[in-house]
Formats: C-alpha cells, sequence, structure tokens
C-alpha cells in the first residue's frame, strides 16, 4: 500500500502549476525546503521521479505527465466533499475562491467583499484575477468556486448566471468633449487603443467596431484600462472602456467620456460555477449580492 498524504498531492499540484520550487513554495505558505522535501519524500514512496530538475525551471518527467490529472482529480474530490458538508450547513461558511476578470475586478470587487463580509461574517474569501481562459481552467480543475467574468463562456460543464448588462463608454481627449460622437464605420478610421490579447474586453470592443477581419489604420496595445485612458489623455487615440471603469480611471486623466446612440456596445456580466458543484445553491445566493453591487456602481 502506498501511504501519500494529502498535504504531499496539493503540494505536487502547485508545484506542476507553477513549475518552480520558490513560487510553489509561496504558494502553499511553506519554505521551499519544506515544499522540496515533501516532493521528495512523494517520490521515494512511489519509487519514480515526478519532477525533471533544472536550473530555473522544473518539468514534469513522463511518469508525472501521467499522474496530474488523477492527483487532480483525486484533491477536486476531496474539496468538493468539504464542500458538500458546507453546503449541509444553514449559512455560508468557510473559503470561498472568486476568480475575477482584471476589467471587473477592480471596480466591482471593493463592494461585494465588503457585502459579502458584512453579510456572512465567517465566509473566508480568496480573490483570484486574471484572464477568461485562465479562469475557466482553474473552475474547471477545481481551484476555484466561482467566477465573475463576461458571458457568454459556453463551457458545458459550468453553470452561468446572468447578472448585469453594461454598456462601453468612449474616452477621447478632453478637446473633443463638443465633437460629435463618431459612427462605428468612423471609429475604425481613428487611432484605437485597446487591452492586449487575451482580453475579453478587447474582442468585445473590436466586434463593435467590426474590426475582426479588418485591422485599423493603427492599433495600439496596453495592459490595463488605466494606462489607455492615460494615453488618451496625452493625446494618442481614443478608446473604450466600460461604465463601472468611468469613476475611477477618468478621475485623474485629461479626457471627455461620451455615449453612444442605440444600440450601444455593451457587456454581459455574469457568475459561473460548475454544474456539479454542491455549493450551486449558496453560489446563487452570492450571485444576488454581485448584482445588487454592480446595480450600485
Amino acid at each position: 500500500m502506498i501511504n501519500l498524504t494529502l498535504r504531499q498531492l496539493r503540494y505536487f499540484d502547485a508545484l506542476a502549476t507553477h513549475g518552480h520550487f520558490g513560487r510553489a513554495a509561496e504558494a502553499c505558505s511553506i519554505s521551499q525546503p519544506a515544499l522540496s522535501m515533501q516532493i521528495k519524500e512523494m517520490e521515494d514512496t512511489l519509487g519514480v521521479m515526478l519532477f525533471d530538475r533544472g536550473a530555473r525551471q522544473v518539468r514534469l518527467t513522463q511518469f508525472g505527465e501521467a499522474a496530474v490529472q488523477r492527483i487532480r482529480e483525486i484533491l477536486r474530490s476531496v474539496d468538493e466533499l468539504g464542500d458538500l458538508a458546507r453546503a449541509a450547513r444553514d449559512r455560508l461558511v468557510g473559503r470561498l475562491r472568486i476568480g475575477v476578470i482584471p476589467t471587473i475586478a477592480p471596480y466591482l470587487l471593493p463592494a461585494v467583499i465588503s457585502d459579502l463580509a458584512a453579510a456572512h461574517t465567517e465566509l473566508d474569501i480568496h480573490v483570484r484575477e486574471t484572464l477568461t481562459p485562465k479562469l475557466i481552467e482553474e473552475l474547471t480543475d477545481g481551484r476555484l468556486d466561482t467566477a465573475i467574468l463576461a458571458l457568454p463562456i459556453s463551457e458545458p460543464t459550468l453553470a452561468e448566471v446572468p447578472l448585469y448588462t453594461e454598456p462601453f463608454v468612449l474616452v477621447r481627449p478632453g478637446a473633443d468633449a463638443d465633437v460629435p460622437v463618431p459612427s462605428r464605420d468612423a471609429l475604425r478610421e481613428m487611432r484605437l487603443l485597446l487591452l492586449e490579447e487575451g482580453h475579453c474586453f478587447r474582442d468585445q470592443a473590436l466586434s463593435f467596431c467590426n474590426l475582426q477581419s479588418t485591422p485599423p489604420r493603427e492599433l495600439l496595445d496596453a495592459s490595463s484600462l488605466s494606462t489607455l485612458v492615460q494615453m488618451v489623455g496625452a493625446g494618442m487615440g481614443v478608446t473604450l472602456i466600460p461604465e463601472m471603469a468611468v469613476a475611477v480611471e477618468t478621475r485623474s486623466a485629461a479626457v471627455s467620456i461620451a455615449r453612444f446612440e442605440e444600440p450601444q456596445p455593451a457587456r454581459t456580466l455574469g457568475m459561473v460555477w460548475r454544474k456539479a458543484s454542491p455549493l450551486a445553491g449558496q453560489l446563487s445566493e452570492i450571485a444576488e449580492v454581485v448584482r445588487r453591487a454592480a446595480e450600485g456602481l
């Protein structure tokens, strides 16, 4: 009989995810030597190497690649057992792992966290901010309980709950405040500043401008909405941002805001979680908290 501990399996999962002993140890809140020792003990127990150690990175061996999904299934089953016990209680308690995309997190999270903490004092909220594909991966693997993002996702294993429809606004230099709002066709001819590849908001903005297949004359990328707005203030072009970001991002920039005529560009915000999650009922309650917070912005 092979005696492996859940702790060792979690350390293995962290190292397989991060590919680096230091980052994996930090994620597990232990020292690097302690993590290394546990991985070595795991390999000794199994009698086979799990990782190839390099100077800067570690990689799964062939056996490690074969084992990683089975180990993650074990960890997911253990977590779901805990979730089942939590779901049987009459109140929201314990750890809640929420993922959020970057174009929502800075604007919506403060209100959501405050409202959840006030209403459910026994919740231990952990937040993960990253791009949509990574959130979907981590939800599917059981590393997140739920995520707040733009819908639709169209992932068959995930439940989608639409919460709020939010328009986009046009950000222009302050001197253009009295200039008529450009049409979609006119916008395609302007210097359009957008988020870099990978952000769903970029794709939504391009879709509104009908630029999926025809690139604009000049397209400049940034890694955050803050950078986009500051670039507009410096006279480098125009951009689109979600309405919830206006108050935060425009307070220190020399820009003007304009709203498009109907039909306005917009996105649908929502929450997603695994259909098989024992916490589905409780997550529906949390979705209502998120909805009220979004409507109050």
